[in-house]
């Protein structure tokens, strides 16, 4: 496909700095789904490498956090920080697929995601848990971490999980449906390579974040 080519690297890294952590992130779109994850949370080091894998999106994550407290700060900055920098990787959306949607089966858990690329983040979340950790992550944090990425990355962004019963298998399968939605909304479309995918010939949106769930 030689329209590649000719258009630019769409490589991105993201430095954010606060009282509470310390986040470096790097990404590459069209990369193969090579990976360095370091948060100090094993399970979030985890999802985040099926994330990698699964996209094809190069991602390197170091983070340092204040774990003596809890992993909601990192967690949610890495959500931040991982969002901020695929949004500064697809630039001006020229080109992109836009929408990705997918269902993930992961033994006895099936799980829907769907995504707009729109510049308006959203994120509806019908998924849950029935216990408090996952390893060291407390499983209130897989859904606030979608909702940093998606708000940050300005995606529009529903996952549902339609049934399950293992908790590792239901966050797994949301961060791999991500993951996929993902690797198919970033592609770069060769019929409209050149086009922002909107009529409106922009995709942007209000800073702010929606959110709905149950």
């Amino acid at each position: 496909m030689h329209y590649r080519a000719s258009m630019s690297p769409r490589i991105a890294s993201i430095a954010r700095e606060t009282k509470e952590t310390s986040i470096d992130v790097r990404v590459n779109l069209d990369g193969h789904g090579e990976y360095q994850v370091s948060t100090g949370i094993g399970f979030l080091d985890h999802m985040l490498e099926q994330l990698s894998r699964h996209s094809l999106i190069d991602i390197t994550i170091a983070a340092k956090g204040d774990l003596h407290i809890d992993g909601h700060h990192t967690t949610e900055d890495t959500g931040i920080a991982l969002g901020e920098a695929v949004a500064k990787a697809l630039g001006d959306r020229k080109g992109i697929t836009r929408y990705g949607d997918v269902l993930i089966p992961m033994d006895e858990t099936l799980t829907r995601v769907a995504l707009d690329i729109s510049g308006r983040p959203y994120l509806v979340w019908k998924s849950g848990f029935t216990q408090p950790k996952l390893g060291e992550l407390d499983t209130e944090m897989v859904k606030e971490f979608f909702a940093a990425f998606a708000g940050s990355a300005g995606i529009t962004l529903h996952i549902e999980t339609l049934y399950g019963v293992n908790n590792h298998h239901i966050a797994e399968s949301c961060f791999k449906g991500l993951a996929r939605a993902l690797r198919t909304a970033v592609a770069i479309d060769p019929r409209k390579a050149d086009a922002i995918p909107s009529t409106k010939g922009t995709l942007g949106g209000a800073p702010t974040t929606g959110n709905a769930g149950v």
